[in-house]
């Protein structure tokens, strides 16, 4: 899929370094332009507001460790984060409460099932088993800090707006929207209840959880995110230490194994990256101590993930040397993938 499609793009840049910024932000433009007219994917419609979004629309953005940003197209257009919040929730509960209790009530281990299946939880003896699917991701929002639902939800949409670099404020419409469609998400919260894994009410876990799905973010809003987990914690824009670098490398190994799903393993096959995707179009994929991609395009593949934002990562993966797995010699200009 990935592989066709980008052949013929020039390795850049050694494993280790991006090239000059006039040369990123060339290729991030190619990417936009060479997929900004592809015509696969669909809208998706399970929550009825998002139907309604452009399948025009398509933004792509590059922000580096060292803050450099570099927007091609609509990445300034405003989209509710949806599962991408997963990441980040994750990261900031891991640095509240450590990763071993995650691991312990959530998990981090691929279901094989959908990413609201309820059977999942039922084979698993109650664990969510990793923080990427629905359940994984409600019985974590459920370990964020606070006495009340709404202690965890300021919480919340607070730690996620210092990832960002500006305050992130609630698309009511598509909150309203999907607060009316949640049905599974409460059921799969009662089961997680009546295995002990929630330790608060379920409705109102599942309200927070819907509210940080309705959170409206930009493509260079995800660029600056991803790469604040690529630079050990530190928003690149704004300098603030946001979580530790243990929490990220920690955050990055469960996108790497669970980001994508079900595709999840085809993704780090043809691309290499940590990624975490959402079904209003949205894509982040981080490159640890380099920077992060951010992609907006609401077409969806039928695993869920945007089509062109698929194609402009696959791009520039290989004509960046993004990927983790690509290797060189000592001394070897440009890397071998």
């Amino acid at each position: 899929m990935f592989e066709s499609d980008v052949e013929d793009v020039a390795q850049r840049s050694s494993t280790g370094l991006l090239p000059a910024q006039d040369d990123v932000g060339d290729l991030v433009a190619r990417a936009h332009a060479r997929y900004g007219g592809l015509d696969e994917g669909t809208v998706a419609d399970y929550i009825p507001v998002l139907a309604g979004a452009d399948p025009s629309w398509f933004g792509v953005s590059l922000c580096g460790a060292d803050g450099a940003v570099h927007d091609a197209g609509d990445s300034g257009i405003a989209f509710s984060i949806q599962s991408i919040s997963k990441a980040f929730v994750f990261a900031l509960v891991c640095e509240a409460i450590g990763h071993e209790v995650v691991h312990d009530i959530v998990g981090v281990n691929n279901t094989g099932l959908p990413f609201n299946s309820v059977m999942a939880i039922e084979l698993n003896g109650g664990s969510p088993m990793n923080p990427m699917v629905n359940a994984g991701a409600i019985a974590t929002t459920a370990l964020v800090p606070g006495a009340s639902a709404e202690d965890k939800w300021q919480a919340i949409q607070a730690g996620l707006s210092r990832f960002a670099g500006r305050a992130l404020d609630v698309d009511d419409e598509v909150y309203r929207s999907e607060s009316g469609t949640n049905q599974r998400n409460r059921a799969i919260a009662r089961l997680l209840e009546s295995y002990g894994r929630l330790g608060h009410d379920p409705l109102e876990i599942v309200d927070v959880y819907t509210r940080q799905c309705a959170l409206s973010v930009t493509a260079r809003d995800l660029a600056v995110m991803g790469a604040t987990l690529a630079a050990g914690g530190m928003n690149p824009l704004t300098g603030e230490q946001v979580v530790a670098a243990e929490v990220c490398r920690d955050t990055l190994a469960v996108l790497a194994s669970c980001g994508l799903y079900e595709r999840t393993g085809e993704w780090m096959f043809e691309i290499g990256l940590p990624a975490k995707s959402g079904v209003s179009g949205g894509i982040v994929a981080v490159v640890p101590g380099k920077g992060a991609l951010g992609a907006f395009s609401p077409p969806l593949d039928a695993a869920g993930n945007s089509v062109r934002g698929q194609r402009a990562c696959a791009y520039l993966s290989r004509a960046l040397g993004l990927n983790l797995f690509a290797s060189a010699r000592p001394g070897q200009e440009g890397p071998s993938s």
